[in-house]
């Protein structure tokens, strides 16, 4: 399994922040894909990563230690789970960001390997973090 891990302290209070986060729609979009739906606790995203075309059927869940979990479906993964945690600290509220994803090598194929998908997650992540700062 990779690991790709964001993390940042804001000013806004941790309520806000959570708000934002569960707001799902416009949280998935901060991330920079170009479709998203949400009906109930099923997330479908797409987007386009160099010449593919990425389709993901995400699932929320409840995680003891998050605010928000989700895992992968279907969709090019073998495995793939992402939480939030939201924390106040004396310096704001911290938010962290991870993904855990196995790929599904015959389903990906040559052009995206572990390090591009580590690399465009990061940048979603980053987006997302960006968004829920306000």
């Amino acid at each position: 399994m990779q690991r790709v891990a964001v993390d940042r302290t804001v000013e806004a209070d941790a309520e806000t922040v959570r708000m934002r986060m569960h707001d799902i729609e416009p949280c998935m979009r901060a991330a920079g894909f170009d479709e998203v739906t949400v009906a109930g606790s099923t997330i479908e995203v797409a987007n386009e990563v160099g010449p593919v075309r990425i389709e993901l059927t995400l699932e929320r869940f409840e995680a003891e230690d998050a605010d928000l979990a989700y895992r992968q479906r279907d969709g090019i993964f073998e495995a793939m789970t992402t939480w939030y945690r939201v924390t106040e600290t004396e310096a704001g509220t911290a938010i962290e960001a991870e993904t855990e994803f196995g790929l599904d090598v015959a389903m990906v194929g040559s052009f995206l390997d572990s390090t591009v998908i580590s690399v465009q997650r990061r940048r979603e992540l980053t987006a997302q973090l960006d968004y829920l700062e306000g």
